[in-house]
């Protein structure tokens, strides 16, 4: 059986990339490998912090790996938060109301709603480099509705459905989302 490390903690997330995956390949999370790092993301894109990621990882454990980073891309905000997405409210640090709040205030006089969630999938395997990646289209509403999902998933309703990533629910949300199509490249990449 193969085995390769996500670089993550977050239990949701490996929970649905080992699902994904099934029993051909074995997946170990960073507490797995004893890497209690807290891994920088100093780069100015999502693929550069998810390469950040994997590169440490892989030159400190030598183990094969991947990594993944996510951002919220506003149209009128020229694609702001983006990399920023997990800490837009100054000092906030991961606090998702503080997030959202911060990002309705700043759209209150803007009518352009455009909006995509894009994660990207940095894979490394027999020290070759790869890319993955998931975007899902829609725009930002007005008012925070659902109260399922995490980050901005309130105010995010994808191109083609009424209600937000929020109100769907988890199991609809994971089969369409960004993180999803990017998991799913992934996998069928491992897979092959």
């Amino acid at each position: 059986m193969k085995k390769i490390v996500f670089a993550t903690n977050n239990a949701h997330k490996l929970d649905e990339v080992r699902q994904m995956l099934g029993e051909k390949i074995e997946i170990y999370s960073l507490k797995d490998i004893r890497c209690n790092e807290e891994i920088a993301e100093t780069s100015d894109t999502i693929e550069g912090n998810a390469l950040q990621k994997a590169r440490y990882v892989s030159e400190h454990y030598h183990i094969d790996c991947f990594a993944d980073d996510t951002g919220l891309e506003v149209e009128a905000l020229n694609g702001a938060p983006g990399i920023y997405s997990a800490r837009y409210a100054e000092g906030s640090g991961h606090d998702s109301e503080a997030n959202m709040r911060k990002l309705l205030k700043e759209m209150e006089h803007i009518d352009n709603r455009k909006a995509r969630f894009r994660t990207v999938f940095a894979l490394i395997i027999n020290g070759k480099e790869h890319l993955f990646e998931g975007i899902v289209n829609g725009e930002i509403i007005r008012t925070r509705r659902g109260t399922s999902g995490f980050g901005y998933d309130p105010i995010f309703v994808p191109e083609g459905y009424t209600q937000t990533f929020a109100e769907m629910g988890n199991d609809l949300k994971n089969k369409i989302s960004h993180r999803a199509i990017a998991t799913q490249k992934l996998c069928k990449f491992l897979n092959k």
